[in-house]
């Protein structure tokens, strides 16, 4: 890495939702960038777990028994094989980690491809 990793202009440069850009690697991860925005689908994640940072705008993650509730700068990891579901009612910013590979959706039939900016 040759600078510093500006996050706003990275999401500046794409608009649709759900589909992670990967902006850096480490560790055998992917350090993503994503605008969510209405609801996606209920998934889990067998073998690992689901991080999510949120840089702007409100962020509900449901879960079968309750629902945390993310404002800027909060974050949550879902345990690996805990079922979810992400709920946008407005645009929402969020910064992702997980290992390099790891299916959005918990399935790779179904998964978005990866894109990097």
């Amino acid at each position: 890495m040759s600078g510093a990793i500006d996050l706003s202009q990275k999401l500046s440069t794409f608009s649709d939702h759900w589909s992670p850009r990967t902006v850096a690697q480490f560790n055998a991860c992917d350090v993503m960038v994503v605008k969510v925005q209405g609801e996606f689908v209920w998934h889990k994640h067998d073998d690992t777990d689901d991080f999510f940072l949120v840089l702007k705008g409100i962020l509900d993650i449901e879960l079968r028994d309750r629902t945390v509730t993310l404002t800027p700068g909060q974050m949550y990891i879902v345990p690996k094989g805990v079922e979810h579901r992400p709920v946008a009612r407005e645009e929402v910013h969020l910064l992702l980690i997980e290992p390099t590979g790891t299916p959005n959706t918990g399935d790779a039939a179904t998964a978005v491809p990866r894109k990097v900016v």
